[in-house]
């Protein structure tokens, strides 16, 4: 999912450099959006595998 986020960043980066404002504001939305998904699951990934080695 990482990979997706930075692909959407990249697309952003490029179509804010061509002047392409509303496909660059939605990209980047989509990668913030996907890099936050990102770090909720490695979150509850950290969680639960703290928790399975404490048993």
């Amino acid at each position: 999912m990482l990979y997706w986020a930075l692909i959407f960043l990249v697309v952003a980066l490029v179509a804010g450099v061509l002047g392409f404002g509303g496909i660059a504001g939605a990209s980047a939305g989509i990668a913030q959006i996907l890099f936050f998904i990102f770090l909720v699951l490695l979150a509850i990934s950290l969680v639960a595998g703290l928790m399975r080695r404490s048993r």
